[in-house]
């Protein structure tokens, strides 16, 4: 009676069985959020989306404003965009059809078990998590999974693109009339208290952390789950719909990489005036941030180059980034753990506020070689990442097997 039992219970998917392209995406993606996140670890949140006149390093033609250029143009929003869109497709992986009961009690699980995750993360260790509103966003797109393709597609980019846009009207308001618009900022006082708390010790930088991870969940919370949720959906449709899978026609493919390549060459004009004008809006007419507002159709064009060299024999590029998807979690974390202990961990150098974004960009760098190498070495000797074998176990409710068997 138990191996009957057992044999009905929901499994996780064997290595064998995984799909290539999803693991490629996800490790690109995971790689890829770290090139955006380093400045949060490295800088106070207020500094972050400063003008020149207040953050700690001021944009300009120079490597820091190239560095900078570099992160707004190819990497802002884009792959966290593709992160969003391949966590809807986990939902129903995991869950299935919303009749199959079984499984949704484990994709439940799934959602509790990320959100203590994110509460442990983001208040303890980095103000920046996204955990948290994923398990959030992931309540309301497990009661939509069930939905054809097409229907999701149309209400995933229809909310998407509907949001964008209404985001680029607020950056295009906000450059015409910027004394109606503004909210004052924070003054240069306040981050140099904020960087020096930060550099104080472990209470100092807790606490610090503490108020910046309270403000960027409530916002999270409160309001990015309004477009965390869309983009979920998109990509559980595009992934029905056999996108991801590439099985769409190479016309599909092309349009999207085209349509990607124009919006990415045309954001990379506007922000480099921007950068040559110290990093103020006014120099393109918000047009830059404007465009920006749109990383879905960039995020698209990305996916479909990965997807045709993926699925069209690219070897190499299987094997670089499917290890590093497969431990996506896993890597996520580690991150953290690394970019922490460099800026204000008390077990490590704590170099908050002295790091400029060429430096940031070398640490990047860094992270990606070690991660791109700890990944397969580590996939070798087991069957996946630490933290995605302990999400599971809790998951699934049972003990599941670490080690690889002869």
């Amino acid at each position: 009676m138990r191996d009957q039992v057992e044999m009905t219970q929901p499994k996780p998917v064997a290595a064998d069985q995984r799909i290539v392209t999803l693991d490629v995406l996800r490790g690109a993606a995971v790689l890829g959020i770290l090139a955006v996140n380093a400045a949060a670890f490295a800088l106070p949140m207020m500094a972050i989306e400063m003008t020149s006149g207040q953050s700690p390093f001021p944009a300009g033609p120079d490597a820091s404003g190239v560095a900078q250029w570099i992160i707004a143009v190819f990497f802002r929003q884009k792959f966290v965009t593709l992160f969003s869109m391949l966590f809807g497709v986990s939902i129903f992986l995991v869950g299935g059809e919303r009749g199959d009961e079984a499984k949704g009690r484990v994709l439940r699980r799934r959602l509790l078990f990320l959100a203590l995750f994110g509460l442990i993360h983001g208040a303890a260790f980095w103000y920046g998590d996204i955990l948290l509103l994923y398990a959030w966003s992931g309540l309301f797109v497990m009661m939509m999974r069930s939905m054809p393709a097409r229907r999701l597609i149309w209400i995933g980019a229809g909310a998407t693109v509907a949001l964008a846009t209404l985001q680029a009207g607020l950056m295009l308001l906000t450059a015409h009339f910027p004394e109606a618009m503004s909210s004052g900022g924070a003054s240069d006082g306040a981050v140099a208290a904020s960087i020096a708390a930060y550099q104080s010790g472990w209470a100092g930088a807790a606490l610090e952390n503490l108020k910046a991870w309270a403000i960027s969940q409530g916002m999270s919370l409160l309001m990015y789950v309004f477009s965390t949720v869309p983009l979920m959906m998109l990509g559980l449709g595009l992934f029905k719909a056999g996108f991801f899978h590439g099985r769409m026609s190479m016309r599909v493919y092309g349009l999207l990489m085209a349509g990607g390549a124009v919006v990415l060459a045309l954001l990379g004009v506007l922000e480099w005036l921007e950068i040559q004008a110290g990093a103020e809006v006014e120099a393109t007419g918000g047009w830059a941030m404007a465009v920006g507002s749109y990383p879905l159709i960039i995020t698209l064009g990305y996916a479909s180059v990965l997807i045709l060299a993926t699925t069209r024999g690219v070897g190499w590029l299987r094997k670089l980034l499917a290890p590093v998807g497969r431990m996506a979690f896993t890597n996520y974390l580690t991150q953290t753990l690394i970019m922490t202990t460099i800026f204000y961990m008390p077990w490590g150098p704590r170099l908050f506020g002295q790091v400029d974004y060429p430096m940031q960009w070398a640490i990047v760098v860094g992270v990606w070689a070690l991660q791109l190498i700890w990944s397969p070495l580590w996939l070798s000797k087991f069957t996946m990442g630490p933290f995605e074998w302990l999400w599971r176990r809790l998951s699934y409710g049972r003990d599941l097997p670490l080690r690889r068997t002869a």
